[in-house]
């Protein structure tokens, strides 16, 4: 399958959840792939919302992003979810504001504070949602779907870019003059909170820059790790 194939796979996705079944978000990291979806969204004129999580420690580089993006795509609006200030505070008193690299069950509390607890917010009430996540990512990542029920949040996951290599995201970047991170220009394929992200050597895994300190099987914030069982996947 040629990139342009795969491109217009993705297109037609996007048309499917854009009319099949609303109201639907794209949750934008502010990544690479995530600013391919937003262009395409923005530019088949699609009913989908565009949404992005503030940590609170979010690095200066995917600051800016989140203001070019809002001038660049002028009548795309874009909500931007925060953590719970009370929550925060209190774990932070009790454990430390750098807990996370105490430990994965720490680390893994700070992410469900600063990300799962928005995104399920950002998700109320919506019959779909969009990620850009790729199975050439990492080993967590192997055998995504995509599509499938989200038991958790009750409602589809798609992941419209699944079959995108590393090279077609920067094709289309490069080709369609998509605004993305600076940082991705400084050998961050992958970028989260700041203190939890670095840059990786020529031949590391995508994500190696994530979370550095931990196994590679562990390396997911908790935004597509499923509580629950039984997740079944759809063919479209």
């Amino acid at each position: 399958m040629s990139f342009e194939d795969r491109l217009a796979r993705t297109q037609v996705l996007l048309k499917v959840i854009g009319s099949e079944h609303l109201p639907a978000v794209l949750a934008n990291s502010l990544g690479a792939e995530d600013m391919v979806l937003t262009d395409l969204i923005a530019k088949l004129a699609l009913p989908i919302g565009v949404f992005s999580l503030d940590t609170g420690r979010l690095p200066a580089e995917t600051y800016d992003l989140l203001d070019i993006l809002h001038q660049h795509y002028s009548t795309l609006e874009l909500k931007v979810y925060y953590p719970d200030p009370q929550a925060l505070q209190d774990w932070v008193v009790h454990n430390g504001v750098n807990a996370f690299y105490r430990g994965v069950d720490l680390r893994k509390q700070c992410c469900a504070l600063r990300k799962v607890e928005p995104l399920a917010r950002a998700l109320e009430g919506k019959k779909a949602w969009i990620t850009g996540m790729r199975r050439q990512q990492s080993v967590t990542r192997a055998n995504l779907s995509e599509s499938a029920w989200d038991a958790d949040h009750g409602l589809m996951k798609f992941n419209p870019l699944i079959e995108w290599s590393e090279q077609d995201v920067w094709h289309y970047l490069k080709d369609q003059n998509v605004p993305y991170n600076a940082l991705h220009d400084q050998h961050y394929p992958s970028i989260g909170c700041a203190p939890c992200t670095r840059a990786i050597a020529q031949g590391e895994d995508l994500r190696a820059g994530r979370w550095w300190w931990e196994d590679p099987e562990n390396k997911e914030c908790g935004l597509h790790v499923r509580a629950s069982q039984g997740i079944s996947d759809v063919s479209l």
